[in-house]
């Protein structure tokens, strides 16, 4: 759907211009734009009586009274954003220019079911929010499963038993009147990392209890038609045709590399954990199979990685979640996109493990709320509203 067209000399493209650093005081605004002095200097009036923008002293004189600064104001309340997993989940909340002001990492079962899970990440955020006297603007959630980007429901998760078909929205609805967003985690790590190491072409690989994967293209996050951009979890894996996957099909990376499949499989060699974390700590103390098991499941997930690369030829591949701290893991992927992928496609290619860790889901969830409230014609409506 084609967006409506906001004037770039309107209140929501003024910030926006302001927040890029394109423009830091009111003569940079009109001569950026084109427009007048005293028109930029009405746009920038109407910013700051509604709270979006603040002055920040003086700028430097181009020969004549120094011009004041203008900078976001990010005092005016705080976004949370919830990151849920299969057995825990992190919380965060962010102030508007994208400041952590608290976040910690709570046990959860999802398995628990939308209504009970999402009432405690909504007590949870509005208890954080009170202890720091802040007022809350919205809250965003990650999902372990895939989401329809057109409805907001969640559509067939593997690991999420009672959420099919879940509007995750509407069940925060009847406890909020707050704005909500909902969206992949895959996606919202994707956008952690690029908010921590903007790269205009990312692509996102999320290992632990399941594999998922997200997209940056050029700068922006990538959905695709319906959402389902980025879901390497069902492609299938040369080899493994005999592995029984949740979809129906045979071969899925997810019932091969996953923390999940190595958890299953590890106990029928006679190596019982408890879950993906167990795994990474056995390869760490040496564990011959949990090492071998590993390495073959990185093999597995750089050969689906490589179609990825030499495809969508991103400038950086970034692999998170548990196994991102499984070094066998890691070395494998490298080891099969480099003998797998063309020459040019990974010439300069960057292949990172996390630099936000556990952090990247909020953090990506937190952009996506500033991101929502800011939108230059949310701006233009709440300033026309007065």
């Amino acid at each position: 759907m084609t967006r409506p067209h906001v004037a770039p000399d309107s209140p929501g493209a003024v910030l926006a211009l302001i927040r890029s650093g394109a423009a830091v005081s009111r003569s940079d605004v009109a001569r950026v734009i084109g427009i007048s002095a005293s028109t930029a200097a009405g746009r920038v009036q109407a910013l700051l009586d509604h709270g979006y923008l603040r002055e920040a002293g003086d700028g430097a004189s181009q020969g004549g009274r120094r011009p004041r600064r203008l900078a976001l104001r990010t005092d005016s309340g705080a976004v949370a954003a919830a990151d849920l997993g299969s057995h825990h989940a992190t919380l965060a909340l962010f102030d508007i220019g994208g400041q952590i002001l608290a976040e910690h990492q709570r046990p959860v079962r999802v398995a628990d079911g939308p209504a009970a899970v999402l009432a405690w990440v909504h007590d949870e955020v509005v208890r954080m929010a009170a202890e720091l006297a802040v007022p809350l603007r919205g809250i965003t959630v990650g999902v372990p499963g895939p989401v329809d980007a057109r409805s907001g429901r969640v559509v067939s998760p593997s690991r999420m038993p009672g959420w099919n078909g879940t509007d995750v929205r509407a069940v925060l609805a009847e406890l909020t009147d707050l704005p909500v967003l909902v969206d992949n985690d895959a996606n919202l790590m994707a956008l952690g990392e690029y908010c921590a190491d903007p790269a205009d072409h990312l692509v996102f690989v999320k290992a632990g209890t399941g594999i998922g994967c997200g997209v940056i293209a050029s700068g922006r996050l990538h959905r695709g038609a319906v959402g389902a951009a980025g879901d390497i979890s069902h492609l299938a894996v040369h080899g493994f045709e005999e592995v029984v996957c949740s979809c129906g099909r045979n071969g899925c990376l997810d019932a091969v590399a996953s923390g999940a499949a190595l958890v299953r499989d590890l106990a029928a060699a006679g190596v019982p954990v408890e879950d993906t974390a167990a795994v990474v700590e056995l390869a760490r103390d040496a564990d011959p199979t949990t090492t071998r098991m590993l390495r073959e499941a990185g093999r597995s997930t750089g050969e689906v990685l490589a179609t990825i690369v030499n495809f969508f030829n991103p400038d950086v591949l970034v692999i998170g979640g548990q196994f991102s701290r499984a070094d066998a893991f890691v070395a494998s992927i490298r080891s099969a996109l480099y003998e797998r992928c063309l020459p040019m496609a990974t010439e300069h290619l960057r292949i990172n493990t996390t630099g936000t860790g556990r952090l990247a889901g909020v953090i990506g969830a937190g952009r996506l709320m500033t991101e929502h409230l800011l939108d230059p014609e949310r701006v233009n409506a709440a300033v026309e509203r007065g």
